[in-house]
């Protein structure tokens, strides 16, 4: 049951809480936003912080449900015994390489998922096409999505929210879709809805299948560091933290039915953050020759054979929310570098 404090508050749900962006996302608004009540609907996979209850337990307005999003009889039962007034839905599949072995999985998860939540969204929160049901004025539905669906960039030029939907993988492909459903039914059904399309995101509680976490992981284990093809694609790179602060300024200021990309202007190609990753574990870590036959971790990079449609490059324009929202990126990288070894050092050797 809900106490009667938590039931004056505003009720959120959370889709994917526990993964990398949604669990930062969740610790930041609990602990700035005591006026909210978050619930967090996840399905707990492989990709999920195993901390994150631990770091969660403090906070009594915080409740946990676990099941799919794909399930629309218990995604309207929280809707309803919750009285959820806003969705930030993180939840999705994400590994591009899983979605060229796997693409099934991510049109379920990514497409039916983020329909049956919308259907939820539309069937509590609305009364037909552009009738907004009494006290539900201000509920809104902030879909996150990925630079990916724009597919590839050459060596100029950078993503805005008028760039073509061109994906290049069944993973961006699933993403570009569950975009366009979300702007549908805003178009055909008034539903309040904005839209995020960040670039790449690194930080605490990363998967290790993702780049930083495996650069960092392999190097302080003596392993390979697999780079795909040459090591040149090139990335742009932002800290969660400044992502989930991204977040909650569009969820509460953006305009309704527009799209809001998210990059910090910090490009790199793969092998220059690899190697520049392996310059400050010399730092902070420095090697034994004697015990390991290497002088720096750079020397543990390998180049392994290229990802099938590997984009080239991705970059965003972030000009948007910087001039309509007053948002920019404010963590340096190599800072924030340091700050994500340390997490991952820390995890590794406890």
């Amino acid at each position: 049951m809900i106490n009667e404090e938590a039931s004056s508050m505003t009720t959120l749900l959370v889709t994917g809480g526990s993964g990398f962006i949604g669990s930062n996302f969740i610790l930041h608004m609990l602990s700035t936003r005591p006026d909210y009540r978050i619930v967090n609907l996840d399905k707990l996979t492989y990709a999920t912080s195993p901390e994150f209850d631990q770091e969660t337990a403090i906070f009594p307005h915080y409740s946990f449900v676990h099941g799919s999003i794909e399930n629309q009889e218990l995604v309207d039962f929280i809707f309803k015994k919750y009285d959820i007034r806003g969705v930030i839905h993180f939840a999705a599949e994400s590994h591009v390489d899983n979605s060229i072995e796997n693409p099934g999985v991510f049109v379920q998860t990514n497409i039916v998922g983020t329909f049956t939540l919308l259907n939820a969204a539309l069937r509590y929160w609305m009364d037909g096409p552009g009738k907004v049901k009494e006290s539900y004025e201000s509920c809104r539905f902030h879909h996150i999505s990925t630079d990916e669906v724009y597919g590839t960039l050459e060596n100029e030029g950078k993503f805005t929210e008028e760039s073509n939907y061109a994906p290049n993988s069944p993973y961006s492909a699933s993403k570009a879709s569950s975009d366009l459903i979300v702007r549908s039914f805003q178009r055909t059904y008034g539903l309040n809805v904005v839209i995020t399309n960040c670039s790449n995101n690194y930080g605490p509680r990363q998967h290790k299948e993702k780049l930083i976490p495996t650069i960092i992981l392999s190097a302080l284990q003596h392993k390979p560091i697999p780079i795909y093809g040459t090591g040149r694609n090139v990335r742009d790179w932002l800290h969660v933290q400044d992502h989930v602060e991204a977040i909650q300024l569009v969820f509460h200021n953006g305009t309704v039915g527009e799209t809001y990309n998210i990059g910090s202007d910090n490009e790199w190609t793969n092998l220059e953050l690899a190697q520049e990753i392996c310059t400050i574990l010399d730092e902070q870590e420095p090697l034994q020759s004697k015990e390991s036959g290497l002088s720096s971790y750079s020397e543990l990079i390998q180049f392994v054979e290229d990802r099938p449609g590997h984009d080239w490059r991705y970059a965003i324009d972030n000009s948007k929310i910087h001039t309509e929202l007053g948002w920019q990126a404010h963590i340096p990288f190599r800072v924030g570098l340091k700050q994500t070894i340390d997490w991952y050092r820390t995890k590794l050797f406890s």
